[in-house]
């Protein structure tokens, strides 16, 4: 008898599904564990799709920065269906563009109640992701997505007892080999570049960018004359790139750490490459970027190393080559020619020029200057450190210094 009235109010309950009824019964409901029996019966049913549709892409994912939510938007595919995830997105008010479509046989949680969620679901759509070929840093965002959506459950009382993504084994680190680039083999994968990618690759190896900030570079932001300039109330030296934004993502926003606004001074060699583009046709405004599509929208860094940089990585048997090599070529080749090297010289086959960095900065500027006459030489100090120097080697290569650039402080 008491089995019958339990199993009447079960009926009530779910005529309203998203009514707070309360089920008071000892017993499971509708194959939900002793667990979870003192919790509404709507929420019990709820699916984890429906749990990142109604609560966690509103409450967690909506909260987070564009470049957060566009890493939500990308792991939840593999966590759910593509069609639902855009669906959910979608009606969020964003705009996406669908790529990923729905893999037969694969094991999505979306299906999944709340209630019946097991390591063991969580552990077979790691194994299948490790099956397929994904890298383990995936394989972890995945695991970190899906231990997330249960967090917020447990946090909002919708889920009791332990995360099923907790106990799950993540396979192990395999690390790749860091490669980086010869002198030779750098101008030997310049020779196959065209525009954009190799004026990317000269900021990235001979200015010290990433490319976030390579791609989010405005014109008014560089500084290719002979005197100061000022940007905002900012006072960009002479012949200075000031890194202060970056595009991230799909989005456009200042520099993710303040150590990373900097002012950096242009190669010699960089210079002609920087006015060939300032006289371009188009997109030469103060607030244009620097390196554009045809449209005049953001280059796209992960579509040029995926489509560009494989070929002429395969080409030139370099498999590995990426963004990331340039970034070690760099440091490589700083620690092998130094100052040299920072000129550009070495790399375009060019001579260096002496240099007359003139022009009067303004008051705060030069008040700031001759309280510290070294100033100047210190952008040395810093690439002579980056390049695993002291401070002492710089003086021991004094003579470059001066024959290299020629400064006249207020």
């Amino acid at each position: 008898m008491a089995r019958s009235g339990l199993q009447e109010e079960s009926k009530l309950c779910l005529q309203a599904p998203f009514q707070l009824r309360w089920n008071s019964g000892a017993s499971a409901v509708n194959g939900c564990s002793r667990r979870h029996s003192d919790r509404p019966v709507w929420q019990a049913d709820m699916t984890i799709a429906e749990f990142v549709e109604k609560v966690f892409v509103p409450e967690h994912v909506a909260i987070k920065r564009p470049t957060g939510q566009t890493h939500y938007h990308a792991i939840l595919k593999h966590i759910v269906t593509p069609e639902e995830v855009e669906r959910v997105f979608e009606a969020d008010g964003a705009s996406w563009k669908t790529r990923l479509k729905a893999v037969p046989n694969w094991p999505y949680l979306g299906g999944v109640r709340l209630c019946d969620a097991r390591p063991d679901d969580v552990q077979r759509l790691i194994s299948a992701a490790e099956a397929r070929g994904y890298s383990t840093q995936t394989i972890a965002h995945m695991r970190n997505v899906v231990k997330a959506i249960f967090e917020l459950a447990q946090k909002k009382q919708w889920f009791a007892g332990e995360n099923p993504a907790g106990p799950v084994k993540l396979p192990g680190m395999c690390r790749k080999e860091p490669h980086a680039l010869t002198l030779a083999q750098t101008k030997e994968v310049l020779e196959r570049m065209q525009y954009p990618e190799k004026e990317m690759t000269l900021l990235a190896v001979l200015a010290g960018m990433n490319m976030a900030e390579i791609s989010g570079l405005q014109w008014k932001y560089v500084n290719l004359s002979e005197e100061w300039a000022h940007t905002d109330g900012d006072p960009i030296p002479p012949r200075t790139i000031a890194v202060r934004n970056q595009w991230y993502r799909g989005a456009f926003g200042c520099v993710s750490k303040q150590a990373r606004k900097r002012n950096l001074l242009i190669p010699d060699s960089l210079l002609p490459i920087l006015l060939g583009l300032s006289h371009r046709p188009d997109f030469t405004g103060p607030d244009d970027l620097v390196l554009v599509s045809r449209t005049g929208a953001p280059v796209d860094a992960k579509a040029i190393a995926d489509r560009t940089l494989k070929a002429i990585g395969n080409d030139l048997h370099m498999p590995w080559l990426s963004w990331q090599v340039f970034y070690r070529t760099r440091k490589s080749l700083l620690y092998e020619l130094g100052i040299q090297f920072q000129l550009g010289s070495s790399l375009l086959d060019t001579e260096t020029p002496r240099v007359a960095v003139t022009g009067s900065a303004p008051v705060s500027a030069r008040a700031d200057l001759a309280a510290r006459p070294k100033r100047v030489a210190l952008r040395w100090v810093q690439w002579v450190r980056a390049a695993g120097g002291h401070f002492s080697s710089l003086f021991r290569g004094g003579p470059i210094l001066r024959d290299a650039t020629t400064f006249r402080l207020p």
